[in-house]
């Protein structure tokens, strides 16, 4: 399959709001830490348990073939996956949208 030159731009700037996104994310989060108690716990062990099942995820997708095989594609499935965890916890630590 032939690759399309402009899927990484795209793909590129994907990644890049990705990054943005999960600066907010530390930011967020170290507020939280940072006040420690109950919260600060419940997120430290929220927030280890999440990167595990999402690199786990990730892992299965790879080993059991359900990743696209063009590099292109399989990158943009990527960041697609992390950038839905990433966003979702912005929303719910308050980070806006």
């Amino acid at each position: 399959m032939a690759r399309r030159k402009e899927d990484w731009p795209s793909t590129m700037l994907d990644a890049w709001a990705l990054g943005m996104e999960a600066s907010t994310v530390i930011g967020l989060r170290t507020m939280v830490l940072a006040g420690g108690g109950a919260k600060a716990q419940a997120e430290a062990v929220r927030m280890t348990t999440e990167k595990m099942a999402a690199a786990a995820d990730i892992g299965l997708k790879f080993w059991t073939g359900g990743l696209p095989q063009a590099p292109d594609a399989a990158t943009r499935a990527v960041v697609k996956h992390y950038r839905a965890k990433v966003r979702a916890n912005r929303k719910r630590l308050g980070g806006g949208r």
